[in-house]
């Protein structure tokens, strides 16, 4: 009498481990340009095996011909290091590697030292401007996505919502862009943007960068993974990427157990792609952690 339930239980085990697998996912991504030093795509290793995301830093709607630099109301320029990333080195690593793909990320944290700061006037001549300058970037670049990486808001959340998510369904609807991505962290004046964001047009947002390194360094194994639960719940529903950054910051970094992590996340169904800041920074060690995360993610278990 006992036969029929074991086998239930066996058959609902193994149901839900396929279901777990399936929500894993082969996504890595990597922020590149942000910091003038040279890195060009054919420096980053590709594992073929892999979905690959460049992301160039960073559109900026500022302007540095004033000083200090000023806001431009949504009209984007194009600040990443555009002698090595320019629309033909695009072209030549997609043609060399199928698996990938190239967005933008706007706004970022600071330029020429001054913190870069959400600023529209109206969100109706934000959008406007925003959606005409990007619209021309993607094309002239050749791009495929764009990422939301403001740090700091002359704005409210209602507000920031509102104009992003104009804009995010204005490049989508219009075939501009393919996906979208967000890059909140963990802080006060910064996640309620993002929350209101998600609330309201969660639904145009295909991946979460959360930047798990802006929590303290040292942070262990347990800490990163109770992190991730709650930022999971945050934005529930979404595909939220682990990460670690190469420049010395904080979190869980590579060397103290980022991949033990991203294994257990792997075996829980849990791991929706990794993405690192940033390649400018990992050239001087050969893009180790690189090869390290695309390998653990090319893995089928």
């Amino acid at each position: 009498m006992l036969v029929f339930p074991l086998i239930l239980q066996t058959f609902i085990a193994l149901f839900s481990s396929n279901l777990a697998v399936a929500a894993n996912s082969k996504l890595f991504r990597e922020y590149i340009g942000a910091e003038e030093k040279g890195v060009k795509f054919s420096d980053v290793p590709v594992n073929s095996e892999v979905d690959f995301h460049f992301i160039l830093s960073f559109a900026i709607d500022y302007t540095t011909s004033s000083s200090p630099p000023s806001p431009t109301n949504g009209n984007f320029r194009v600040y990443w290091d555009t002698e090595n990333l320019s629309p033909s080195h695009i072209s030549s690593i997609k043609a060399h590697h199928p698996n990938v793909k190239v967005a933008m990320s706007l706004g970022g944290d600071t330029i020429k030292d001054k913190h870069v700061k959400f600023s529209p006037e109206t969100i109706n001549s934000w959008v406007r401007n925003a959606i005409h300058s990007i619209t021309e970037i993607s094309m002239k670049y050749h791009l495929d996505g764009i990422d939301i990486d403001y740090e700091h808001f002359h704005a409210d959340p209602d507000t920031f919502a509102e104009c992003i998510g104009r804009l995010l369904f204005y490049l989508k609807q219009n075939g501009v862009v393919s996906f979208a991505s967000i890059a909140p962290y963990n802080d006060d004046s910064v996640q309620p943007h993002y929350l209101a964001l998600w609330r309201k047009y969660g639904h145009l947002i295909d991946y979460v960068n959360f930047q798990f390194y802006t929590y303290d360094k040292g942070t262990t194994i347990s800490e990163f993974l109770k992190y991730f639960d709650e930022q999971s719940f945050n934005y529930r529903g979404g595909k939220v990427l682990v990460s670690f950054g190469t420049d010395g910051s904080g979190g869980l970094s590579p060397k103290n157990g980022f991949f033990e992590a991203c294994r257990r996340l792997k075996h829980q169904g849990k791991l929706h792609g990794i993405f690192v800041w940033s390649a400018d920074d990992s050239k001087k060690a050969g893009f180790q952690y690189e090869k390290q995360s695309q390998t653990l993610l090319a893995r089928s278990t």
